[in-house]
């Protein structure tokens, strides 16, 4: 059966950027019902993974079909390699999002805890990294992919503060340690949502410049 390798490659990162835009929606609603504490958002989140898994495992197949019968050279096999990468990275974003609107909802039902400071400052840097390097996907952006690895570093450095108020709190209010503990959860998850993001980044540079970036420094 022919296949019109152009049409396909256009279908193709037409279904990425969608899995993509579906996955930042779901990031959007679990910051906003951290920092809101709106739970139908939350819930919303939890209840709304199974899209997200059925986009990965239809992406695959669709470059697995693709290699299988338009063999793809040079620019095109970079695209079509990523895209299975950056696939299951956004579902693992998308599953990362799930874990959290499950925390805010723990939390939602234990004695009220004031979030840290932090976390929220977190939750932001996270959202705007993904946002970022789905521009840069789909705007073909390099050097927002490298703007995107710089800023994993101010990730790091918020999740760090976070960490130092857990230490600092829970000795302090042993009574509200469970609260605090997911709290200090929630932060783990989204400095993960930065590390993925991060990794799409470079992923986005591979397919652009050919050059496997995931070792250098920027």
């Amino acid at each position: 059966m022919g296949v019109n390798l152009h049409d396909e490659m256009i279908e193709l990162r037409r279904s990425l950027l969608g899995m993509g835009a579906l996955v930042e929606q779901r990031v959007s609603r679990v910051v906003d019902a951290l920092v809101e504490g709106d739970l139908e958002a939350a819930e919303m989140v939890r209840a709304g993974d199974d899209e997200v898994d059925r986009l990965e495992v239809a992406l695959e197949s669709q470059c697995m079909r693709l290699i299988a019968l338009a063999h793809p050279v040079a620019g095109d096999l970079r695209f079509v390699l990523s895209v299975i990468r950056i696939s299951s990275e956004l579902e693992r974003i998308g599953d990362l999002a799930r874990g959290i609107a499950k925390r805010i909802i723990k939390l939602s039902q234990m004695e009220p805890v004031e979030v840290s400071a932090p976390l929220v400052d977190l939750a932001f840097a996270a959202r705007t990294m993904l946002s970022d390097v789905l521009a840069a996907l789909s705007n073909e952006d390099a050097a927002l992919c490298r703007q995107v690895r710089r800023s994993d570093k101010r990730v790091d450095d918020i999740h760090k503060s976070v960490l130092m108020w857990g230490r600092e709190e829970i000795p302090r209010h042993p009574e509200q340690s469970r609260a605090m503990i997911e709290i200090l959860t929630m932060a783990q998850r989204f400095e993960r949502i930065a590390d993925i993001t991060t990794n799409i980044a470079e992923d986005v540079i591979f397919v652009l410049e050919g050059r496997l970036v995931r070792h250098e420094a920027d």
